[in-house]
């Protein structure tokens, strides 16, 4: 899309030129549309990653990434308690528990109560996993529409 505002014998020789380069090389501009929604969605990508910010921290940390390993070798579907944990780990009881609590405030697991005993467990349709798995792809299709920049 050309705008002009204003038209001159030397703005319509400058379309006209543009016109044959593309016709003569194949040479392709992009439309300003098309650069507003590539930036429109790149804003969207921004606004995912801040939304998915919480997860992305929790997974960034190498003992609760052991931790989530732990608690799915252990394999208890009613949840397993902070204890049960601890003797899995070389972490201490009460760095477990924070652990934990970062992991479910991220939305990764979550805890049930029995009197005073607390149950960690992983909900398999967390829309945490969700929005984090709809962002990597969104950012995925952003990438394959680049343009190769390896030089190669």
């Amino acid at each position: 899309m050309f705008i002009i505002y204003q038209c001159t014998d030397r703005t319509v020789s400058i379309f006209f030129t543009i016109v044959r380069l593309v016709q003569m090389y194949g040479i392709m501009v992009k439309p300003i549309n098309e650069r507003r929604n590539n930036m429109n969605e790149i804003e969207a990508l921004a606004e995912e990653f801040s939304s998915c910010r919480k997860m992305l921290i929790a997974l960034g940390d190498e003992n609760r990434c052991h931790l989530i390993l732990e608690m799915m070798k252990m394999g208890e579907c009613r949840g397993v308690r902070v204890g049960e944990i601890t003797e899995k780990t070389n972490l201490s009881r009460p760095a477990v528990s924070h652990h934990l609590r970062i992991l479910k405030d991220a939305g990764i697991i979550k805890m049930r109560r029995e009197g005073t005993k607390n149950y960690y467990y992983f909900d398999a349709d967390a829309e945490a996993m969700n929005s984090l798995l709809q962002m990597l792809m969104h950012a995925k299709s952003i990438m394959e529409k680049l343009p190769d920049r390896s030089g190669e």
